[in-house]
C-alpha cells in the first residue's frame, strides 16, 4: 500500500461554488463546504472534487490547443441510460460538443465555464 493517497482533484473556475453545485447535481454527491475561494464535493468512498477561483480565469478551448484542456473528467453511464444522463447535464447547464455518433462510446461535454467532460457509455 502506498504512503500516498489521492485526496482531491481541484479545477479551476471563475465561481467556485457555481461549479460545485453543478457537479454535485451532475454526480448525486453533497456540497461539504468551502468559502469563496474553495468549495469542496464529497461521494461515495471518500471522492472529492474541489473548485478554486481563479482571477481572470480562462476556459479550456476543446478540441483546439490555444488554450488546453490540461484535464478532463470521464463519468461512467450504463449504456441504456446515456440518453438521459445527456438530458441531465445539458439541464444543468452542461454544453454537447461532440456527440458519439454511434462509433464511439463516449460524448464529450463543456461544463458551464467551459472544462471538457466525457459520459462514457459502460
Amino acid at each position: 500500500m502506498s504512503l500516498i493517497k489521492l485526496g482531491v482533484v481541484a479545477l479551476d473556475c471563475p465561481d467556485p461554488q457555481a461549479l460545485a453545485d453543478f457537479y454535485a447535481k451532475v454526480l448525486g454527491w453533497q456540497v461539504t463546504g468551502g468559502d469563496d475561494e474553495w468549495v469542496e464535493v464529497a461521494g461515495p468512498d471518500g471522492r472529492a472534487l474541489a473548485f478554486q477561483r481563479v482571477a481572470d480565469y480562462r476556459p479550456p478551448q476543446w478540441p483546439g490547443q490555444d488554450v488546453p484542456q490540461q484535464l478532463h473528467l470521464d463519468f461512467d453511464v450504463a449504456s441504456a441510460d446515456i440518453d438521459e444522463a445527456e438530458r441531465t447535464v445539458v439541464a444543468l447547464g452542461a454544453k454537447l460538443v461532440q456527440h458519439d455518433e454511434g462509433v464511439r462510446d463516449f460524448r464529450v461535454y463543456l461544463d458551464p465555464v467551459g472544462h471538457p467532460f466525457c459520459l462514457c457509455r459502460k
